[in-house]
């Protein structure tokens, strides 16, 4: 395959396909929309999403057009980029075609593949029902609604009774995303929603965090881990290491043998690629992730570059963490690449077609809630950061790498009325109005609303 790619250059303009309209998709196109060649993104969505930020929507603070663009207004100004809304279902190698769900056929001369990850429940997916995960705006609306529906049935069901089940919202993975829900449920409950109900007090919701390994954020330094333990502690929120969870009902979880009840479960645990890895025939990890070469290419396969959280590429002996900074520097080193390609200028830069991909680490940070997070900083100096100073650095990257002018507005608007006012902008709950395991949303009878509002006391 890579003689076939080599042998196109210098004819018509090449294909490309890419998969995914992600950080490594949306980047490598921006990066290819300067070459002379025909660019195709597809993607089941029509958005970009903004990831990182995903947790606010699911806790009301931000909107999700705040951290979403449509793929077509980021690709309007490049006449070689065209945009399918669509999904990739099968593939002929040897022909170099994609076959897509609609029954349209793609050919190519480069493909890159960036199709990113999903939850994995480690084969118990039936508990997916009952603990949502966050990757999609979906889930982030799902999440927003169990949350904020736990309080509302708190309060009819104690306006009816008189009582009501405990809030205890447990959250199963300590890792940044587990964290920053952890984090943002306490925040909503004790700062934001403190004055909005008359005969419950939302600060006296409980939030667990259940971690199967030793240290909540596994992968950050020790003293960063003591730190976000710390800032959690002082935020309420509780959190168990060395705690597998063995059995997810309505209501509650299992520890073991231990019963942990619960209002409303989330799932941070796991994550596994994308099924297009194993669609596409290469050898995969145990989590999907389809090993490459220092290229990014799969074996055997010059015009394909797999990219984000669909590669299992290594360096120092770990394999790259699947977050937005390696997708995106994946996504312009597969462009950069099919650039040398397509101008047959091999070694041309002094560099040559063998410079490998290379990850430059910047650092990583996780948010813990108002005021608090760590930042484990690698550039441009090398730091531990936790407390203000962390969270502010926090919020100034992710605006500056949203995408959009207006989304960065409107994301700094937002936050900078939440931090001054202490309201949330953004408490819709749409869907249902049930809850797993929660018996007053089986059937919430009219009494409820006939009844005198002094059928229970008032909180104090």
């Amino acid at each position: 395959m890579a003689e076939a790619a080599e042998a196109r250059i210098g004819g018509r303009r090449n294909r490309v396909v890419i998969l995914g309209g992600g950080f490594a998709g949306i980047n490598a196109a921006m990066d290819l929309a300067k070459l002379p060649v025909d660019v195709t993104v597809v993607d089941r969505k029509n958005y970009h999403l903004f990831q990182p930020l995903l947790y606010q929507v699911a806790l009301a603070v931000l909107s999700p057009a705040d951290i979403a663009q449509p793929i077509r207004s980021l690709m309007r100004d490049y006449p070689n980029i065209d945009v399918l809304m669509d999904e990739a279902v099968g593939f002929d190698l040897p022909d170099q075609r994609v076959y897509l769900k609609t029954g349209v056929e793609l050919e190519y001369d480069y493909l890159i593949i960036a199709t990113g990850s999903t939850h994995s429940y480690f084969g118990r997916d039936d508990w997916a029902r009952l603990a949502p995960g966050l990757k999609t705006i979906e889930d982030a609306t799902e999440i927003r609604r169990r949350v904020l529906l736990a309080f509302e049935l708190a309060e009819r069901q104690m306006m009816e009774t008189g009582t009501h089940p405990p809030l205890n919202f447990v959250i199963v993975g300590g890792g940044p995303t587990g964290v920053e829900l952890a984090g943002a449920i306490s925040d909503i409950a004790k700062l934001y929603m403190a004055k909005d109900f008359r005969h419950i007090d939302p600060s006296m919701a409980q939030v667990l965090i259940l971690e199967g390994s030793p240290n909540i954020l596994a992968a950050y330094p020790p003293d960063l881990q003591r730190k976000a333990g710390e800032q959690l502690n002082a935020l309420g929120v509780k959190f168990r290491t060395s705690a597998h969870v063995s059995d997810v009902q309505p209501g509650y979880v299992m520890v073991g043998d231990e019963r942990i009840d619960a209002v409303v479960t989330l799932w941070a645990a796991g994550v596994q690629a994308s099924p297009l890895g194993k669609l596409l025939g290469f050898e995969t990890d145990r989590r999907g992730c389809v090993f490459v070469d220092s290229h990014l290419n799969p074996p055997g396969h010059l015009e394909i570059f797999i990219c984000g959280d669909l590669a299992h590429v290594e360096e120092n002996g770990r394999q790259l963490p699947g977050v937005a900074q390696p997708a995106m520097q994946m996504g312009r080193y597969a462009a950069k690449r099919i650039g040398r390609l397509v101008a047959a200028s091999f070694g041309s830069d002094g560099t040559g077609k063998d410079q490998p991909f290379h990850y430059f680490d910047k650092g990583d940070m996780a948010t813990i809630g108002r005021k608090a997070a760590v930042a484990n900083i690698q550039w441009p100096f090398k730091g531990h950061w936790s407390g203000f100073p962390a969270w502010v650095t926090w919020l100034v990257v992710h605006i500056f790498f949203l995408i959009g002018f207006r989304n960065r507005l409107a994301v700094f608007r937002q936050w900078a009325w939440t931090y001054l006012t202490f309201s949330d902008g953004a408490r819709l709950i749409t869907g249902s109005q049930e809850l797993p395991g929660w018996n007053a949303a089986e059937d919430v009878s009219a009494a409820v609303i006939t009844k005198p509002l002094d059928v229970a006391s008032p909180k104090t």
